[in-house]
């Protein structure tokens, strides 16, 4: 068998590999300045329509968010205990996330559970909350993060009945909306 055929197909697939390649480098090229090219403005547009969320860039973010928000929110930090602002909020109403404004704690899953964090027995909306397992600090955790990202606590298996779960969760990750009366 000639070797001539062989050099053309390797020539070919290489052709084909490098403008595969230079087309990936090219969206990834784009997709970084529509990122960059974002403002402020556009990205609150954005999370009042609930709509591509996880587009928005942490620059962004941190121009949107208080320092304590965005530490928790993106940077996976937590509150100091017993003193977030909504860990004695007996009103009705739900809780929403502080950067994306997604629904995620309803106050009639809430109770005092002693940890000093707001602590809820269920989610109220299960497709925006993501579980996922966190081995950070030498500890088992289950992490609790909104679909677009943010960390908004950990979830232990040490609550009330009748799921006998505790999302322990950051104030500073939540923002609250009382039912209409």
């Amino acid at each position: 068998m000639s070797k001539f055929p062989l050099i053309i197909i390797a020539l070919t697939a290489s052709l084909i590999l490098c403008t595969s390649l230079q087309a990936e480098k090219v969206t990834s090229s784009e997709a970084a300045n529509k990122n960059h090219a974002l403002s402020v403005d556009d990205a609150t547009v954005l999370i009042k329509k609930g709509e591509l969320l996880n587009t928005i860039p942490k620059p962004i973010w941190r121009q949107l968010l208080t320092r304590k928000q965005y530490n928790v929110l993106w940077e996976k930090g937590t509150e100091r205990a017993f003193t977030g602002d909504l860990l004695r909020n007996k009103k009705s109403g739900t809780y929403v996330t502080a950067g994306c404004g997604l629904p995620v704690f309803n106050s009639d899953h809430k109770f005092k559970s002693g940890s000093g964090w707001p602590s809820f027995w269920d989610v109220y909306n299960k497709e925006n909350v993501v579980l996922k397992a966190d081995n950070s600090w030498g500890m088992n955790r289950i992490e609790v993060l909104s679909k677009c990202g943010e960390h908004l606590g950990h979830v232990f298996r040490d609550g009330p009945e009748p799921t006998g779960l505790r999302y322990c969760i950051n104030s500073a990750a939540l923002k609250f909306i009382p039912d209409e009366k």
